[in-house]
């Protein structure tokens, strides 16, 4: 199954500010991304049971993944900066994978509705930093961190 899963969230700050949080994208809700070597190219690791290996990093910028597990993953996600005006910077997720066998039922039923929650809680987290009127994004019913399998 053809998957492509984008999240965005545009945020009145320059680029230069997101991108010294862009290292922080993990949230105390969720298991944190964890890499062996840190954000370079080769390093690997994950969150939670995915696993995947940094294939691009372009500091303040960009970080490509590759998917390692669950099997059935056969892509990468991505995060993006892209400066939309000097103080306007536009944070982007995207997934770009096909699945396969266990991994579309895990995707459909599971990971997905997981994955969105765990973005929308990380873009929080980067404009909450530059607001005092806090952003809670809303989780579907059934989503609960804690039940994450690591």
């Amino acid at each position: 199954m053809k998957v492509i899963n984008k999240h965005k969230r545009t945020i009145s700050q320059p680029i230069q500010k997101i991108a010294l949080l862009f290292k922080t994208l993990a949230t105390d809700k969720w298991p944190p991304m964890k890499l062996d070597k840190g954000l370079q190219e080769g390093s690997k690791g994950g969150h939670g049971p995915i696993r995947y290996h940094v294939i691009d990093y372009q500091e303040g910028k960009s970080i490509k993944f590759q998917f390692d597990r669950p099997l059935g993953f056969d892509g990468y996600h991505k995060f993006e900066l892209t400066s939309l005006e000097a103080d306007v910077t536009e944070l982007t997720h995207t997934i770009d994978m096909t699945t396969a066998g266990f991994g579309t039922i895990k995707w459909l039923f599971a990971i997905r509705w997981l994955h969105d929650a765990y973005i929308e809680d990380a873009f929080d987290k980067v404009e909450n930093y530059f607001t005092t009127v806090k952003k809670k994004s809303e989780w579907r019913w059934w989503v609960n961190p804690h039940c994450v399998l690591t």
